[in-house]
């Protein structure tokens, strides 16, 4: 699945929209979290907690949405996005969404076509999964979402 936050994918062609997909979470920390936070925002600084917290909703929400373009027959999602809020003030929601799409890869020789889509075009391996190693600003203890 290829996931991008552009209206369009380089060296890819759009053969079909087929529409808006997203994931959501509505989360609380727990009562301990709350509490350490709590004293923690007193120096000021980073609140781990709240930080473990909002990371873990990020790759709920991730692998909701792709769950819901692949049922949908997707293998792109196109301008996505993240939303949050806060309801109540006690809970926090955090949403994903984008465009659910199907992409073919443009063959090297013609407008548009990248190196990575050109080997694809011939055979080659498909085009990098999301999830196979921790993104550079996940968290350290946590995996990439999958």
């Amino acid at each position: 699945m290829i996931i991008v936050t552009t209206n369009e994918v380089p060296g890819y062609r759009i053969d079909a929209v087929l529409g808006e997909v997203m994931g959501m979470t509505v989360r609380s920390a727990n009562i301990g979290a709350n509490f350490v936070a709590s004293f923690r925002s007193i120096g000021g600084g980073e609140v781990k907690e709240y930080t473990q917290l909002v990371y873990e909703s990020r790759q709920e929400v991730m692998h909701r949405m792709v769950q819901e373009a692949q049922r949908r027959g997707a293998n792109a999602v196109v301008g996505m996005r993240f939303d949050t809020g806060e309801i109540a003030a006690s809970f926090s929601e955090v949403c994903a969404y984008g465009t659910a799409v199907v992409v073919s890869p443009i063959p090297a020789g013609q407008p548009g076509a990248t190196a990575q889509s050109a080997h694809q075009a011939q055979g080659g391996a498909p085009a990098p999964q999301q999830g196979g190693h921790a993104p550079q600003d996940a968290a350290p203890d946590q995996p990439a979402w999958r």
